[in-house]
């Protein structure tokens, strides 16, 4: 019997094809006591699992470096890094010998401790990566029980080639994904996950349609059920009869055929019918990205999000760790504008003693957090100022709010280039400064910023959970999470049309910059820059070319005038129908 489940749709496209359910690990494990005699020996037995998992992702390491995406290769960094890391490796050890427990049990204790560290971070991709954690864990714990992953390994290389096979899984690990280099799967649906999930990373980077945060489909699904995934509206049918089957292949067939044309807008000008010029940025989280990005045709990189050079460590990265990894970036770039935000964290205790309130979101993070710790802030500004002699570099800072935290920020800039000239190093005297406009308060006193910076980006992720007081990843409230609600489109206008005014550069690097539906309302609202991720960037472009700026304005202001959803649903609706002739 055919049925639906829904979830969250992360990569593009649709599958047709057979389902492949993969297994994981449990971690509920028994809690055993042992002879204080055996502790040693318990120990050992740890401390050989865990040397064996590192090996292992060495060897894939190696054995894959030239043949896989930045992203995946980055998550079997992090993965090696935790291994590494005494926050993983000894607590557990101490447990062994305080509580004479078997090993598994005290390692799944420490990972409960790490996992509600990273629970505590409001960033969605910095709260995802508890994930890695958990799946490290996993693999240690296979190892202990004398259940490897290498048997998984075995199962996809032995799948049928000539088959489309449909991954089913509870979550997916990097290291399972590595699996699926000789043996390409049509598509991804995991019980799991979000938008900045390694399915939804993963998947995005190799262009494989996902749908993630499916319920209980890794139980409900057979192996081997037909199955259609729908990475585009987050749906997942089984067993569809012909009807459907039918309809979907048509569906199919028209999105290859509109993705093999959008190939072609790679070099060509990014302009309205009527000559406007709009930028088309990409967001990127880790050095290696910037690949991707020139691939996709992006002008430069709007947004470097700085937080990935925190995860898995247990201290701050270094000065010359962080300048060397901005100038990675500028190499790749070739010459292209690169925009570097300062760390977007929450309070963790690797830098700050005090304890994380109860609701991070509204704590001290981001720049509040930076201005508490000059050592860590000025270390970041010195790294960045250094890269900017070699490269086109903007500094923006996350999550301002007041005019003194602009200008103590400002302090610390002018401090960190004193402190470059005492030692006579190079950077870019006239570095741009900007700032984020992702709390209300700041997009409703957006005077204070234009007066004080260079250039703005609207954070839209941030600026619509906090204006709506809606945290998007509760799955309780999440369906309240929406960009057209009216508070929402009047801040993002008001903050557009003031900085416009003021001759201030302003860009969107949130969501709904790299949503199609959204651009002919931004362009008509007067928005000239967009960031994105790089996979969205065609599709965007081919909204931008097919759109007349002059056109949109008064349509947009019309917009702007009402005052319920469903009423700007159906008028942005009509703004993205297609035009005759166009």
């Amino acid at each position: 019997m055919s049925f639906t489940l829904h979830g969250l749709g992360v990569s593009g496209g649709i599958a047709i094809g057979r389902a492949f359910l993969m297994s994981h690990a449990t971690l509920e494990v028994a809690h055993l006591t042992i002879n204080p005699r055996q502790v040693d020996k318990e120990l050992a037995r740890f401390e050989e699992a865990v040397a064996a998992v590192q090996d292992e992702l060495i060897a894939i390491r190696e054995e894959n470096t030239e043949h896989l995406p930045s992203e995946l290769l980055a998550f079997i960094d992090l993965h090696a890094t935790f291994l590494n890391d005494p926050e993983f490796t000894e607590a557990p050890k101490a447990l062994i010998r305080e509580k004479h427990c078997n090993a598994e049990w005290a390692l799944v204790q420490q990972m409960e401790i790490l996992v509600k560290q990273f629970e505590q971070f409001e960033d969605p991709y910095l709260r995802e990566r508890k994930a890695d954690v958990v799946q490290v864990v996993e693999r240690v714990v296979k190892e202990l029980l004398g259940h490897p992953g290498r048997a998984m390994l075995k199962r996809v290389k032995a799948a049928a080639s000539g088959e489309n096979l449909i991954v089913v899984a509870h979550d997916l690990a990097p290291t399972e994904v590595i699996a699926f280099k000789d043996r390409r799967f049509a598509a991804f649906a995991t019980d799991v996950g979000g938008a900045t999930s390694h399915t939804a990373i993963l998947s995005r980077s190799m262009a494989i349609p996902a749908v993630v945060g499916v319920k209980n489909a890794r139980a409900i699904i057979r192996d081997g059920e037909s199955l259609i995934v729908d990475g585009i509206c987050g749906v997942l049918i089984v067993d569809p009869d012909e009807r459907i089957l039918d309809e979907y292949r048509i569906r199919k067939e028209q999105l290859e055929l509109e993705r093999s044309k959008l190939k072609r807008l790679k070099s060509a000008p990014s302009e309205t019918r009527d000559g406007v010029a709009v930028r088309l940025m990409a967001n990127i989280e880790l050095p290696d990205d910037a690949k991707m990005a020139i691939e996709s045709g992006a002008e430069g990189v709007g947004l470097f999000r700085t937080e990935f050079l925190f995860l898995g460590r247990g201290n701050v990265p270094t000065e010359d760790e962080q300048f060397e990894a901005y100038r990675r970036v500028i190499r790749l770039m070739e010459k292209r504008p690169i925009t570097i935000r300062t760390f977007d964290l929450g309070g963790d205790k690797t830098i700050d003693t005090q304890r994380t309130k109860t609701n991070p979101a509204l704590g001290r993070r981001a720049i509040r957090l930076s201005l508490a710790n000059p050592p860590m802030f000025l270390g970041q500004l010195r790294a960045i100022l250094r890269a900017s002699h070699y490269g086109k570099i903007r500094l923006l800072i996350p999550m301002l709010s007041h005019a003194h935290q602009i200008d103590a920020m400002l302090a610390m800039v002018a401090q960190a280039k004193e402190s470059l000239k005492d030692e006579k190093i190079s950077f870019d005297e006239h570095m741009e400064v900007g700032g984020m406009i992702e709390v209300p308060g700041a997009a409703l006193a957006i005077q204070m910023f234009l007066k004080r910076l260079d250039f703005l980006s609207i954070g839209t992720n941030d600026l619509i959970q906090y204006t709506l007081a809606i945290d998007r990843t509760d799955e309780q409230v999440a369906n309240l999470y929406d960009p057209l609600h009216p508070a929402v489109v009047m801040l993002v206008a008001h903050a557009i049309t003031s900085a416009e005014k003021a001759g201030i550069p302003i860009a969107v690097c949130g969501e709904m910059a790299g949503a199609p539906k959204f651009t002919r309302l931004l362009i008509g609202m007067g928005l000239r820059t967009f960031s994105m991720h790089p996979s969205q960037i065609l599709e965007v472009k081919s909204r931008v070319v097919q759109a007349d700026a002059a056109e949109l304005a008064p349509l947009v202001r019309r917009i702007l005038r009402l005052d319920e959803t469903g009423k700007i649903k159906e008028a942005v609706d009509k703004l993205n129908a297609p035009v005759p002739g166009g």
